[in-house]
């Protein structure tokens, strides 16, 4: 890729978490179909698109993947890139078929449900075994996580920022520790 990426167009790919030992390796939660790739995907850019990080991945622990950046070579140089966002530009990245979605493309879309009630907004998309789920927050449910399933999540619309939801029985239901707070 010849100069820098415009950032409205890229993609978020990882975020640094922390740190690990004393020559600069890194803890990175990855955000793509397979963690382990994320050093396969070519220099990546923090959010502004001015600079580019080469990642090597050296391994996987709790969860999260043990990585190195070209050039940090050492813990104080780690310690500075916790934080950090990494993302490539759109254009990199495979084209979507139908009724896929960019994790990325998500955060920040409205939840509403079937019949118009807003919940919040999508905060997360993880990934806990079974199938992905969507964080909310922002709206009436504290810790509102709702399934991202087709039955579940019917409809999303990137271009007016809203993702439908057609919640389960007890979904929208308050949790024991909210109902004593509000007795």
């Amino acid at each position: 890729m010849n100069g820098k990426p415009d950032p409205a167009n890229l993609v978020l790919l990882g975020v640094v978490t922390g740190v690990r030992g004393l020559r600069g390796e890194l803890r990175i939660k990855s955000f793509t179909a397979h963690p382990e790739d994320l050093g396969a995907y070519g220099p990546l850019w923090d959010k502004a698109g001015e600079v580019s990080y080469q990642v090597i991945v050296t391994g996987e622990a709790r969860g999260q993947l043990i990585a190195r950046i070209r050039g940090v070579s050492d813990r104080i140089a780690a310690e500075m890139l916790k934080g950090l966002t990494l993302h490539i530009p759109r254009s990199a990245l495979p084209k979507l078929e139908e009724d896929e979605f960019y994790h990325s493309d998500l955060i920040g879309l409205q939840v509403i449900t079937t019949s118009g009630e807003v919940l919040g907004t999508v905060s997360a998309v993880e990934d806990f075994g079974a199938s992905d789920v969507l964080e909310v927050d922002g709206g009436p449910v504290k810790g509102l996580v709702v399934p991202f399933t087709k039955e579940v999540v019917p409809e999303i619309d990137l271009n007016t920022g809203w993702v439908m939801v057609n919640p389960p029985d007890g979904l929208l239901e308050p949790s024991e520790d909210e109902a004593k707070q509000t007795e």
